[in-house]
């Protein structure tokens, strides 16, 4: 699974997924890209099943990217804890992904292959995506 080494500061506030993606807009390592639509929080458990369905399906040919990285950990109180008494322990990471972020490239393998591969790969993802190829993301 994808995590920090080390982390400063490991309980941190909610980030907004809304809005255009800043940074990461383009395919840059690949050929193809998967691109997301909407904005979504997306668990290093989604992020490693995504990348074994892509895998497996193009019987490890090719090359992969991920693009995408769990930084921001997501707590949780147990249950039937008052309220008060600070903040939760971390229970996972997550990376805030924003519409138009490039989530995963492919390169080293035909059209119709990554088509495929990024297909089955978006149905373990949160967001809503869209295929791409090198040079005409907007």
């Amino acid at each position: 699974m994808l995590m920090p080494n080390r982390t400063k500061y490991r309980r941190p506030h909610r980030v907004s997924h809304e809005g255009r993606s800043k940074a990461g807009r383009e395919v840059v390592f690949g050929e193809y890209g998967l691109v997301a639509e909407s904005g979504a929080y997306v668990s290093n458990r989604q992020i490693e099943s995504a990348r074994i369905a892509m895998t497996r399906y193009m019987k490890r040919g090719g090359q992969v990217w991920i693009k995408i990285f769990p930084h921001m950990a997501i707590t949780r109180k147990p249950l039937e804890v008052r309220m008060g008494s600070g903040k939760g322990a971390p229970e996972g990471w997550v990376a805030v992904v924003s519409p138009g972020r490039v989530l995963f490239e492919i390169g080293g393998v035909e059209e119709a292959v990554a088509k495929e591969a990024f297909r089955l790969a978006s149905h373990k993802l949160p967001v809503k995506t869209k295929f791409v190829r090198k040079g005409e993301e907007e």
